[in-house]
C-alpha cells in the first residue's frame, strides 16, 4: 500500500529510509488538446523543407526520466500526478513506461527525435520535491521528443535524420546544434534510459548525438 500523501517512506534499520533497487522509468507528457507548436512546425516543414514534403504528422511530447530507488508503478504515477513539477493533469496526460519491453507512446511507423538542452537536462527542483515527499534521492532528467510520421513510400529514417538538426535556413527543423543534443530512434526501439544514453559526438554539425539511431 502506498504511504499517505505527503509522507515519507518508512525508515529501515537504524532509521535510514528502506532501500529499494535502483531503477529507471520514463514519464511521457502530451497535451490533451491540439498542440499549436507541433502544428506550426508541421506546416513549416511541409511548405519550406524538401525533407518535410512527405511529412504526414508531427507530435511533440515532454519526456522525464527518473533514475534511482523508485517505488512501485502505482505510487510513481500518483506522485507524478500530484506534482506540478512534472505535468498539469487538467491540460496534459502522462504515460509511464517502466521497462524497455513496454511500448512507448510512439505509434507504429513513427520516428522519434529526442532533443535535450545541453547542460540543462537535470530537474533539480523536481528532485528536491521527490526527496521531500518520499525520502529517496533520485535523478530527474527531461527532454523534448518529436514523433514524425511520413507518407507511404517515404524513407522515414532518412527523412527524420534530415529534419532533426538545423544546419541552414532550408535544412533541418527540430534541434539547434549550437545549444542542443539529439538522438534518433524508431517507435519500436526507443531506449530506456534514453536521455544521456550512449552519447556519441556527431561530426560536421557541431552537435552531440545521444542515444541510438
Amino acid at each position: 500500500m502506498a504511504p499517505p500523501r505527503g509522507s515519507k517512506r518508512a525508515p529501515g534499520p537504524g532509521g535510514a529510509p528502506a532501500a529499494r533497487p535502483e531503477g529507471c522509468v520514463q514519464a511521457w507528457i502530451e497535451l490533451r488538446t491540439d498542440d499549436p507548436e507541433a502544428r506550426s512546425a508541421l506546416a513549416l516543414a511541409r511548405a519550406r523543407l524538401s525533407a518535410g514534403a512527405g511529412l504526414a504528422g508531427l507530435r511533440r511530447l515532454r519526456l522525464f526520466e527518473l533514475r534511482g530507488p523508485l517505488p512501485a508503478r502505482a505510487e510513481i504515477e500518483e506522485l507524478l500526478h500530484r506534482s506540478s513539477w512534472f505535468y498539469n493533469p487538467a491540460k496534459e496526460q502522462c504515460s509511464v513506461r517502466a521497462s524497455a519491453r513496454e511500448a512507448s507512446p510512439a505509434a507504429a511507423g513513427e520516428h522519434a527525435v529526442l532533443v535535450v538542452e545541453r547542460g540543462g537536462e537535470r530537474c533539480t527542483a523536481a528532485e528536491r520535491w521527490w526527496l521531500h515527499e518520499t525520502g529517496q534521492a533520485v535523478e530527474v532528467r527531461t527532454a523534448q521528443t518529436w514523433l514524425l510520421r511520413f507518407e507511404p513510400g517515404e524513407d522515414g529514417p532518412a527523412r527524420t535524420a534530415e529534419l532533426a538538426v538545423v544546419t541552414g535556413r532550408a535544412h533541418g527543423l527540430l534541434c539547434n546544434p549550437n545549444a542542443q543534443d539529439h538522438a534518433l530512434a524508431p517507435a519500436a526501439r526507443i531506449p530506456l534510459p534514453w536521455i544521456g544514453y550512449d552519447p556519441q559526438r556527431r561530426s560536421g554539425t557541431g552537435a552531440r548525438k545521444r542515444g541510438t539511431s
